[in-house]
């Protein structure tokens, strides 16, 4: 059986205008990086402001497990799928991190015959956006540093700077660091740290704004710290918007390339689930329902993360209606969800999968608060027993939910067009009446506190005095703003190791963060770190060049 990356390489890539051509792109708005991607020019974009949308559906997952559900997975061969049946689709993606490439994960575009390509340069350096976004971020710290040496006009306070550095890169040594330190040429000594920039406000910005001007806009928001007499002190005091804007400018024209069976997919953006929205670029998604019927995306982890902060933050945002969404789960994740270890995953267990199940029920009754029509897709492995996909059936078909088995990463579009048809029907049921968890006006600490209870199942929340007080400090100016709950992705609880659908649990929240240019209160929950850190055999120690100069241990 071939690997992810010899099926990668043996593929044939067909050159990036003539997936450009499937969408309507002409060549003039099609900016090549290379024969195999390209960005899609803004000025094209800007063309298609009066063209309907196509129709919406996010591919989510149960709490994910080393297992791998295969979200992303799920979600090319569905797009493949749907082109396979006559309906134009397009499918939109998350650059990945190199952190997590570099870290645990691997990578992250797909598997076997239901990925997008070309896999080596996605899951490396791309077209740079993540790059240019880092820039942008450390750029505005900089500056920050360099106004507190000369004249402090603002009056920020050093001690009351809340605007960190990043890096794209899992390095726990760089979580909490002490700057400035050699004199005072080199600056005020501060403890300040480092996030990975998929956490950035940048790159969550980045991925909310609806066109460039928006992207502006939000980034001269951003609160970097407060002065000495407590007055909020903006990236646009610091007159830095301007020059992020020039670094961003490129980046922000969204990323084409292709899946193996050379449908278009739009590749944009990565800001993390936990810590962010964990959702593509809008503009990305937008620019595709423009130009294509049928539109897949996915969000980040479990839907408890990813599908709540799509619907919640990214659809309420940007005005978008999803029509369906397709819930990925696997019978070897459901085992761990039941009390199996993961070397014990290929022997049947029947019993551990029917325990396993409360997960996917719980994922199930979520999604149902939204009020859009959900398929389950078994994503299948070669391990599955006929007796235990039979009990997922059975879960499923007793609670009304569609349901049916997918080997798209074995067969690729034709292994997921039963999902396709069923997707299609549901779509065309015009069952979706769509609506966010909660309103705008609901204050803050209610926001987290219905999440936690409606979504986790806990019984509350615990929040300090001095998280309580911060939340309440900004709700006069910023109480409409969602909230981003950060977490262990783990677990619909705030503890990784407690799998399946635990209840009556407490969420403890460590820390609350505005995010002022991303237009939502951050709220970090439990122990979840904003900068990871690498584990004891990362992925990092086994990828190298082969004799053939080949990159070999991606995947």
């Amino acid at each position: 059986m071939k690997t992810d990356i010899e099926i990668a390489r043996a593929s044939q890539i067909m050159p990036i205008m003539e997936i450009g051509a499937k969408l309507g792109i002409a060549y003039k708005y099609l900016i090549p990086y290379g024969h195999n991607k390209a960005k899609i020019d803004c000025d094209f974009i800007a063309t298609l402001k009066d063209k309907p949308n196509g129709k919406l559906i996010l591919v989510t997952a149960i709490s994910p497990t080393p297992a791998g559900e295969g979200k992303t997975t799920t979600t090319v061969g569905l797009g493949d799928a749907l082109n396979s049946i006559g309906k134009q689709t397009a499918i939109c993606l998350r650059e990945p991190s190199l952190g997590p490439c570099f870290g645990s994960k691997g990578g992250a575009t797909g598997g076997g015959f239901a990925q997008v390509v070309p896999m080596e340069d996605i899951n490396l350096h791309f077209t740079g956006d993540f790059h240019a976004i880092g820039a942008a971020h450390n750029l505005l710290s900089a500056l920050i540093d360099n106004h507190i040496k000369w004249d402090n006009e603002s009056k920020l306070d050093p001690q009351k700077i809340t605007w960190r550095r990043v890096m794209d890169m899992n390095d726990r040594t760089l979580r909490d660091i002490v700057i400035g330190l050699g004199g005072t040429g080199n600056g005020i000594p501060r403890q300040t740290g480092f996030d990975i920039t998929v956490s950035s406000e940048i790159m969550a910005i980045f991925c909310l704004a609806t066109d460039i001007n928006d992207l502006q806009r939000r980034i001269g928001n951003i609160i970097v710290g407060y002065s000495v007499d407590k007055k909020s002190v903006s990236a646009r005091d610091l007159m830095a918007d301007g020059a992020m804007m020039v670094l961003l400018k490129d980046a922000f024209s969204p990323n084409l390339v292709q899946t193996l069976e050379h449908n278009p997919a739009f590749i944009h953006g990565g800001p993390f689930a936990n810590i962010a929205h964990g959702c593509n670029s809008v503009v990305a998604t937008q620019t595709a329902l423009k130009v294509a019927d049928y539109v897949v995306t996915e969000a980040g982890f479990g839907a408890d993360l990813g599908a709540e902060k799509f619907f919640n933050i990214k659809c309420r945002k940007a005005g978008l209606e999803p029509d369906a969404v397709v819930l990925v789960a696997t019978v070897r994740a459901l085992k761990m969800h039941g009390g199996v270890s993961i070397d014990a995953l290929n022997a049947e267990n029947t019993i551990a999968v029917k325990k396993g199940l409360d997960n996917l029920g719980r994922h199930l009754r979520n999604l149902q608060q939204f009020g859009v029509p959900i398929v389950v897709g078994i994503n299948h492995f070669i391990t599955d027993r006929e007796t235990e996909i039979r009990a997922i059936i059975e879960y499923c078909n007793d609670l009304g939910v569609e349901v049916c088995v997918c080997k798209h990463w074995a067969e690729g579009s034709k292994g997921a067009q039963e999902l396709a048809h069923k997707v299609v029907a549901l779509v065309e049921s015009g069952t979706a009446k769509f609506s966010t968890l909660y309103p705008d006006n609901m204050p803050l600490l209610d926001k987290i506190r219905h999440i936690a209870r409606t979504l986790y199942g806990a019984r509350d929340i615990f929040a300090n005095d001095a998280v309580r007080n911060t939340l309440a400090s900004w709700e006069q100016e910023y109480g409409h703003f969602p909230v981003c709950i950060a977490k262990t992705q783990y677990s619909f609880s705030t503890e990784p190791n407690v799998l399946g659908a635990p209840s009556n649990h407490i969420i403890s929240i460590r820390e609350v963060r505005l995010a002022a240019g991303a237009e939502f209160i951050v709220v970090i929950c439990g122990s979840v770190m904003t900068m990871p850190g690498l584990p004891r055999f990362p992925a990092a120690n086994y990828i190298n060049l082969n004799d053939e100069g080949l990159i070999e241990g991606l995947f």
